[in-house]
């Protein structure tokens, strides 16, 4: 099927080019054209590579040394890297969308209605459908591996919400659950269940009572080591008002938590104590292994920490500074500013943001070269980035690319439609360009020379570091090298 979609695709591809030419009088594709935004072929800034736009941001196809990707935004992509094998497929992203990496597949429907597959790692081939959240169907040369399920019916699915096996009959009549080792039959779901596993056994009448026992036992990885894991007991009475629960049983740091709400929370471990009154207005946590007292009143609007391993003050919403050897996050009258900083060996995070999702200004800075790369995002007018080797990008108006960060889907299906302006900086070659209004001006540079092309290519400007030259009703870039080089 996609093999026809893709020979569907050259048709298209190749009428319209066909029709765009024979309007265009004298335009010839024999070395690089502009006449943007009718049509403009330019070469990549930041990678080796060209790329061919038409009618503005209505069409584009673009070639670099790994991949390829033909577009007509928003309506359709098509990516290809034979390298690794992959491809893929966007019809009005996200609506549907096809993937494929080497012999796995995947078809989707706005995450509702999916078609998957291909060849597992022990060359046995799978092919999987559903139709969330009703139909689950998978087919697969291991029996074992196959299932089939009309839910709330009847049937079984394998590897989904977070459960290695769910089967149900009539649900909520019964259902059974199967998480590693731990199986949990339902009966008449949410209220009853009996709960069965290696060294554990428990039951609920929710929100009744209920009670779950594990004792600690060892077991082997898939190292070969052997390792502890420890038990718990688990009671609770007339939920969410009592629970009473012990767990790291067996090891080193057990822990004893009571909670009858709202009068208290006790929390008693080797490491940390924690007792809360009236919760959760009253709270006092006294943290050993992290070395910090905090109090809080009521948690977690107001609080105060003090300690080699923490110190806080949070008055919420009004302001708040938490920090310790690694994490720092400050705002003011939230969510009117946030700041955030976290540390590590090798890492710097900084960010720094306005209203959440309004204006965000994020750098990572490599602690051990020195190298930084930064973001900023000011919804919905741009979105501006800069990579650890210099690599610099600006898009003018970003709606969703400063919600949905660095998702290719979005950049290749959707930016070309709104992006007014686009900036673009090579460090290593030196390569600039400029693009406003899909290439209505548009300016390509490198350390050497530089073109630049005005309204649909009527007028042009070739400079070197010897003369500069205009040409008017010339479609054809010149002969010479006066396009910047691309990216090695």
């Amino acid at each position: 099927m996609i093999h026809g979609v893709a020979n569907l695709l050259k048709l298209i591809r190749l009428g319209v080019l066909a029709g765009l030419l024979v309007g265009a009088a004298g335009l010839s594709l024999a070395a690089e054209w502009s006449a943007g935004p009718f049509a403009h072929e330019f070469s990549l800034t930041l990678e080796a590579g060209t790329r061919e736009e038409w009618l503005g941001p209505l069409y584009y196809h673009e070639v670099t040394a790994e991949k390829t990707t033909t577009a007509f935004p928003p309506f359709f992509s098509h990516l290809q890297n034979p390298g690794v094998g992959a491809e893929e497929y966007d019809f009005l992203y996200p609506l549907l969308t096809y993937d494929r990496y080497g012999a796995e597949y995947r078809w989707q429907l706005m995450q509702l209605l999916s078609f998957s597959g291909g060849q597992t790692q022990s060359e046995k081939k799978s092919d999987k459908f559903s139709l969330f959240p009703f139909y689950f169907q998978r087919r697969s040369a291991d029996p074992t591996q196959n299932y089939t399920a009309l839910l709330p019916f009847w049937g079984t699915v394998k590897g989904h919400l977070m459960r290695d096996e769910i089967e149900v009959r009539l649900f909520p009549l019964y259902a059974r659950t199967v998480k590693k080792d731990v199986v949990t039959r339902n009966y008449l779901a949410p209220f009853f269940h009996l709960r069965e596993g290696t060294q554990l056994e428990g039951w609920q009448f929710w929100p009744v009572v209920g009670h779950e026992h594990r004792n600690s036992f060892t077991s082997t990885n898939y190292l070969g080591l052997e390792k502890l894991n420890a038990g718990h007991d688990k009671l609770f009475i007339a939920w969410p008002f009592f629970f009473n629960e012990n767990t790291g049983i067996g090891t080193t740091n057990a822990v004893h938590e009571q909670t009858f709400i709202p009068f208290y929370n006790l929390y008693r471990s080797p490491l940390r104590d924690s007792t809360s009154y009236l919760w959760p207005f009253f709270t006092y946590t006294d943290d050993r292994e992290k070395k910090y007292h905090e109090w809080g009143a009521p948690w977690p609007f107001i609080g105060f920490a003090r300690g080699e391993g923490k110190y806080m003050n949070r008055v919420w919403p009004f302001y708040s500074h938490a920090t310790n050897a690694t994490l720092t996050s400050d705002f003011v009258l939230w969510p009117l500013y946030k700041y955030n900083l976290a540390k590590t060996e090798a890492l710097e995070r900084e960010r720094t943001r306005f209203l959440l999702f309004l204006y965000s200004d994020l750098v990572d800075k490599n602690t051990v070269t020195g190298e930084t790369a930064t973001r900023t995002d000011f919804w919905p007018w741009f979105t501006a980035r800069k990579e650890l080797d210099g690599r610099e990008r600006f898009q003018l108006l970003a709606p969703f690319e400063t919600i949905v960060p660095r998702s290719k889907s979005i950049e290749r299906n959707w930016s070309p439609i709104w992006s007014l302006f686009r900036y673009e900086k090579n460090p290593r070659t030196g390569a600039e360009s400029h693009s406003l209004l899909w290439n209505l001006l548009r300016l390509d540079s490198s350390p050497t020379n530089s073109h630049a092309s005005f309204f649909l290519g009527v007028a042009k400007c070739d400079s070197d570091a010897n003369h500069t030259k205009w040409r008017w009703f010339d479609w054809n870039k010149p002969a010479t090298n006066a396009a910047p080089p691309t990216a090695k």
